[in-house]
């Protein structure tokens, strides 16, 4: 549970001292395997290591300065400096130099779609501005710092990921990032063994524009959203896009068989994402776009540049398959608009491989049970279900307590040339799949 506030002082080293270096050597690293010349490493803790004892190395290695906060390892009063809390003067550090730069912050959180949703913004404003945007899912409360400190002094527009898994974890963000802007992508069945409920969900991720609200910066949304729509009815800087509410921005996907097409003022967009799904996340990067007068080709050039990786609904050719990989992370809200959208597409012959979802909490065998019945009432050639949870499950369809015994099991089947779908949590690991067609 991260504090609820910023640390403000440091009774050893003062944050304006510290961010004096920082300028001149704005290189953060945490780790003494990734150190870089003339970096500042910042000693963080874990559970099962303590950075101070590497701080020596790190300079060793080639950093500037070290971060400590036990006194022990604050041997060299030219390079290694003490603070209180290593972890809490980075997140001070953080907003320290957000509010000395002239960067404009977008905050993004929501259940699903934030990592595609980020780099469709990001795509679409820089062929107009200086952007940065959050790498990969660095989202946390270390993440969400070292993002801030990627900001330039050219940098206009910061887009900046969130993610939380209970209560309290955006407000605390924000207070670190406090952004101008802020997009939630939905509120989804995800994270329930921390937020309680789907309505634990709505609160916490809701704490994004409570913070925007509060402090009368502008909200944009999805105004198809029935949810978004009712909690923002009375506030006035909100800018919302629409299928069918002519109040809002009007956006109208075309088709998603199997990638998304827009129609968008006459002009059609065409991404490289699948997935009907994936057209609200390219409406928030349009509605984006038209706010910061962004050209509508090049909100269409920023949208059709952007190739999904890292398992994020990638399309892959393989063995005369056509592979749709959706490994990087699941939950019952995502797993279910992904099979419904597979349902969907038009194909001879379809394959399911569908893998444990995690942080479900004591409704993890429900979600499962409902996932299953889910994928049996459609119509797929062949579906299997991997993991502990799904294994669980009461099903006709082919269950796998683990991936070796699904990898055995595969060796000596012949699947047929077809369409097929790869979802699962992240620590299921299904892109291994692909090496077993």
């Amino acid at each position: 549970m991260q504090p609820s506030g910023l640390f403000l002082y440091f009774s050893f080293m003062k944050i304006e001292e510290l961010h004096k270096l920082f300028l001149q050597f704005p290189t953060i690293c945490t780790d003494t395997r990734k150190i870089t010349p003339d970096c500042i490493f910042f000693a963080l803790k874990g559970d099962n290591f303590d950075g101070n004892k590497y701080a020596k190395q790190a300079i060793e290695k080639g950093a500037k300065y070290a971060i400590v906060d036990d006194e022990k390892f604050s041997i060299d009063d030219n390079t290694i400096f003490l603070v209180s809390d290593v972890l809490k003067t980075l997140q001070e550090l953080a907003n320290f130099h957000r509010k000395h730069s002239k960067a404009k912050v977008i905050g993004l959180t929501g259940s699903n779609g934030k990592t595609t949703t980020k780099e469709l913004i990001n795509s679409v404003l820089s062929t107009n501005y200086k952007t940065i945007a959050t790498l990969g899912n660095l989202n946390n409360h270390i993440g969400v710092p070292l993002t801030l400190l990627s900001i330039k002094a050219d940098t206009e527009i910061a887009i900046v990921e969130m993610g939380a898994n209970h209560q309290k974890e955006i407000e605390f963000l924000c207070s670190i990032a406090e952004p101008d802007f802020g997009y939630i992508t939905n509120f989804g069945k995800a994270h329930l063994e921390g937020f309680g409920s789907e309505e634990g969900v709505i609160k916490g991720k809701s704490e994004l524009y409570d913070f925007l609200i509060s402090n009368n910066k502008h909200i944009f949304f999805n105004a198809d959203d029935t949810i978004q729509l009712d909690k923002l009815k009375f506030y006035i800087k909100k800018y919302g896009f629409s299928e069918s509410n002519s109040k809002f921005y009007q956006i109208k996907l075309q088709t998603a068989d199997p990638f998304v097409t827009i129609s968008v003022e006459g002009k059609l967009i065409t991404s490289n994402l699948i997935g009907a799904y994936n057209f609200i996340n390219c409406g928030a990067a349009i509605i984006m776009g038209k706010y910061f007068n962004v050209s509508l080709d090049n909100i269409q050039l920023g949208i059709e540049n952007y190739t999904p990786t890292n398992n994020r609904s990638q399309i892959i050719e393989k063995n005369d398959h056509k592979i749709i990989l959706d490994a990087y992370n699941a939950n019952p809200s995502s797993m279910t608009v992904a099979l419904e959208n597979f349902n969907n597409l038009n194909a001879s012959s379809k394959i399911v491989f569908l893998g444990d979802m995690f942080e479900l909490g004591s409704v993890a065998e429900t979600e499962h049970q409902a996932i299953a019945d889910l994928a049996s009432s459609m119509n797929f050639n062949k579906t299997f279900l991997i993991g502990e949870n799904f294994s669980k499950t009461n099903t006709q369809k082919n269950v796998f307590i683990s991936f070796d015994s699904l990898a055995s099991f595969l060796k000596n089947e012949d699947l047929p040339k077809s369409t097929i779908l790869i979802k699962g949590s992240r620590g299921m690991a299904l892109e291994r799949i692909l090496e077993l067609l």
